[in-house]
């Protein structure tokens, strides 16, 4: 056995120079053992490997690209996988692109993790300021998954390069002097500073910009996962303004349903423009526009869509479209007042998938539906309406906050969570996909007669 002894767990050109005489031999992967640093090795590797000045095996560019990033992985095996991986390059050089190969999966895999550990710790580090003899040292804290902190030095002199500060982290610490970047041992958490007036000032900004109608919680969880928030001054904030997001939107309005002379319009329309920015769910990015709902605030009868069609999603405005034309129909031979009526939808953006130049409708999921509730519920609570009637079964979800049968609920009095009534119905999408005729005139007919219902119900 060949044993190749590497200075640290990060030493790239140490595994580099010991691949190239290994492979210039040679050497099967099974024959070597890597070790790095003190740590304790095979028993039975007992031939040093001696550096010399050996050709370098030809592999692919993106190899050694590859190779320095996994290099710096957790994973015990790392070198050894690298080395297994170059042997097989030299006489295979397009498995490079191989990406259904399981070794070249896996290494890139670690690579991955690598990259996300290195932007964690660009991202998430946080400087406290410290008085010390000879003036003022900020000290971080971190806590990396893999061996990123050297590779990371050179980023923060480069963007601190002014000031005097240590990273402390439990495998190596940094220290820049404004002039030289230093290495020292291992930290614990204990040799960090807890805070200072810096950092109160910064989490007073971060609570004032916190922007609740913007909140996604999964999103952000996903990009900052819990275990970063201890180390952070201004995530010590986070679940009490997460908690008290929905509660922020619900005095804004009540402030202004309240306001004198303002009363329930000035309440809509703040809770209008607050949606016009909504990003609760990815729905937002594809969409033209938030489409809000619109009709009189003190409607009796408030009545709920899916989500807007394309050429809602265009208008800005709801019902609009084909089967909006066709609820405009059905409403005026129910014998109800269509301009007194506040129509909105379920999910306030346009989903849809895009053929060509066209735009096919895409059915709203159970995640989005219940994103767009917080919107359903201050339009009710700001209308408080007699009758709440749902079109289709992305409505009444979101009236009902579960899945709903419309078959079997279907014309009857509801009572909702918050004690107004409530109707469900077909959505007029349903009647217009109908391909026979004489079916589609009695779904249609029924259709009314629901809404007739609807209206009793409701006198």
């Amino acid at each position: 056995m060949r044993v190749a002894a590497l200075a640290a767990a990060d030493d790239f050109d140490g595994w580099r120079d010991a691949a190239r005489s290994l492979a210039a031999q040679r050497v099967s992967p099974a024959e070597v053992v890597w070790q790095v640093g003190d740590l304790p090795t095979d028993l039975f590797g007992d031939e040093a490997i001696v550096v010399g000045d050996a050709p370098a095996p030809r592999v692919p560019r993106a190899f050694i690209d590859l190779a320095r990033t996994v290099a710096m992985h957790a994973d015990p095996e790392r070198f050894a996988l690298l080395y297994a991986m170059l042997t097989r390059l030299i006489d295979q050089p397009r498995l490079i692109d191989d990406k259904a190969d399981p070794a070249m999966r896996r290494l890139e895999e670690m690579a991955k993790a690598v990259r996300r550990d290195i932007h964690k710790m660009r991202a998430f580090l946080r400087f406290r300021e410290v008085e010390e003899e000879g003036g003022t040292r900020f000290v971080a804290w971190f806590e990396p998954e893999h061996h990123i902190v050297r590779h990371n030095g050179r980023f923060f002199v480069d963007r601190f390069a002014a000031m005097r500060w240590s990273i402390l982290t439990p495998e190596v610490s940094l220290h820049w002097d404004g002039e030289t970047l230093s290495e020292g041992p291992g930290a614990s958490k204990a040799d960090a500073p807890d805070g200072d007036p810096v950092e109160e000032a910064w989490k007073t900004y971060y609570a004032s910009i916190f922007n609740p109608a913007r909140l996604k919680k999964g999103a952000m969880l996903k990009e900052m996962p819990r275990k970063y928030w201890k180390n952070m001054p201004e995530t010590a904030l986070v679940p009490a303004l997460i908690a008290g997001a929905q509660a922020r939107e619900a005095a804004m309005i009540e402030t202004a349903r309240a306001a004198p002379g303002g009363n329930s319009e000035a309440a809509w329309a703040a809770l209008r423009d607050e949606a016009m920015g909504c990003q609760r769910c990815p729905l937002w990015k594809p969409a033209t526009q938030t489409v809000f709902g619109e009709g009189p605030v003190d409607a009796d009868m408030m009545v709920v869509g899916e989500q807007p069609g394309d050429q809602e999603d265009l208008a800005g405005r709801p019902f609009v479209g084909p089967a909006g034309q066709m609820f405009d129909r059905a409403m005026a031979q129910a014998g109800i007042d269509r301009s007194r009526v506040y129509v909105t939808n379920a999910v306030k953006h346009f989903k849809f998938e895009p053929r060509g130049k066209r735009r096919i409708h895409a059915k709203p999921g159970v995640g989005e539906i219940d994103a767009c509730r917080w919107w359903i519920e201050q339009e009710r609570g700001i209308l408080r309406p007699r009758m709440t009637v749902a079109l289709g079964a992305t409505a009444a979800r979101s009236l009902t906050g579960k899945t709903v049968t419309i078959s079997r609920e279907r014309g009857r009095v509801l009572t909702l969570a918050d004690g107004g009534i409530g109707w469900i119905t077909v959505h007029p999408s349903y009647l217009l996909r109908l391909p026979d005729k004489i079916q589609a005139e009695e779904e249609f007919a029924r259709f009314v007669e629901d809404l007739k219902g609807a209206a009793a119900a409701m006198a």
